[in-house]
């Protein structure tokens, strides 16, 4: 871990907690929602939009070498799924240092080699020079106590996110289809990521997960994806099959 730690949390996101059903959830001292874990499965993704957010699994082959970067540590679901099922590097930006101690402490984020917590903005962080074409895969999900609107959505947050990945990187962003936040979203990530985009279907949450190519147009062959999302689904548990079979209605704009 690294970063200048906070004693207090100067960005006013108080973290708590509540529990149901073996369901443990964080929330910003709000009732919205900002992340769960199963209580038996700590490993396992509990909301279908974090499920969505690792879509570009389907789509991207990588290398054990390769970061994937997330911005947004909330309650470390990601996090968690991305050290039991993946190899590589993994490279997290949390502001809020609360945040950071709630999940270590009541969240089973672990201490592990393969993992580095960053205590920062996430707008200064792929603003920053040295992070240029440093992940594969950006996964970013942002969002405050009143969990609606992403807090950092600017174009000049996107064209940042597009510097960090590298020329064939994926971003994965979480918005939310039912804010007004989301068409200025949607166009501002398809103007940076020259259209390159694919909708996935809106989550029972309300939540739109959105995933944007930096390399060449997205194409797939249906049957190689479906074998891929068999493979993915047996070893992740993830409903990746589901997603093959509503490409029809994913949105590439």
């Amino acid at each position: 871990m690294s970063g200048n730690r906070r004693r207090r949390n100067d960005y006013g996101d108080e973290p708590t907690l509540s529990e149901l059903e073996e369901v443990r959830y964080l929330h910003f001292d709000s009732p919205w929602i900002q992340g769960a874990m199963s209580l038996r499965q700590p490993q396992r993704l509990c909301l279908a939009y974090t499920q969505q957010m690792m879509a570009w699994m389907l789509f991207t082959d990588l290398q054990p070498e390769q970061t994937v970067t997330q911005l947004g540590l909330g309650a470390g679901s990601i996090t968690r799924f991305c050290l039991a099922y993946l190899k590589n590097p993994l490279v997290v930006v949390e502001r809020s240092y609360p945040v950071i101690q709630v999940c270590h402490q009541y969240f089973r984020v672990p201490l592990d080699p393969r993992l580095s917590i960053v205590e920062d903005d996430a707008a200064k962080w792929v603003a920053d020079p040295a992070n240029r074409e440093s992940c594969a895969v950006l996964m970013v999900d942002l969002y405050d106590r009143t969990a609606q609107g992403p807090v950092c959505d600017s174009l000049q947050f996107y064209r940042k996110c597009f510097s960090v990945l590298e020329p064939s990187g994926v971003m994965s962003v979480n918005l939310f289809g039912q804010h007004e936040s989301y068409e200025k979203n949607l166009q501002r990530i398809g103007k940076v990521f020259s259209d390159r985009l694919l909708l996935l279907p809106p989550a029972e949450e309300g939540n739109q997960v959105v995933l944007a190519f930096k390399g060449d147009a997205v194409s797939w062959n249906r049957d190689a994806l479906m074998s891929k999302a068999e493979a993915l689904e047996k070893t992740t548990k993830l409903p990746a099959r589901r997603w093959v079979r509503s490409l029809g209605k994913i949105t590439s704009i």
